[in-house]
């Protein structure tokens, strides 16, 4: 159950003004761009990530969109199934059970015991309406 991978996402009001703030401070190139969410990468150390996501979009939890500094710190895993029954059988407060995202990830929702959300992830297929969609962009 160790994470393969912690990322921090932000989130913005104005995706380009950010991206554009982060990557010529820090010098991140982005990695994926689109309406709703940014993705940087370190590019002399793939491993130092940062997501920015849309304040407003669908898939941030309500609980996130109301503060001014909320964010979500990301943990993929091999299986978020697994770690969600770990979380039930420590009666850890599941905010989201397992959900598949129409992006290619199977995310489920915990707070930490300070009340930062958790977003914890594993890969599952893309909808392919979605995926259609990034071709004809």
């Amino acid at each position: 159950m160790m994470p393969q991978r912690v990322f921090f996402s932000v989130l913005s009001s104005d995706l380009p003004r950010s991206r554009d703030w982060y990557t010529s401070l820090f010098g991140y190139r982005v990695e994926f761009d689109s309406d709703w969410f940014v993705h940087l990468q370190d590019p002399a150390n793939a491993s130092l990530e940062l997501g920015i996501m849309a304040r407003d979009h669908e898939i941030v939890p309500l609980r996130v969109r109301a503060s001014p500094t909320g964010g979500l710190v990301t943990l993929v895993v091999d299986d978020v199934d697994q770690v969600h029954e770990a979380a039930r059988s420590r009666g850890i407060e599941i905010l989201e059970p397992p959900t598949n995202l129409f992006y290619g990830q199977r995310r489920m929702l915990i707070a930490d015991p300070d009340g930062q959300i958790l977003d914890v992830s594993s890969e599952c297929p893309p909808d392919p309406e979605w995926v259609a969609q990034l071709g004809s962009t």
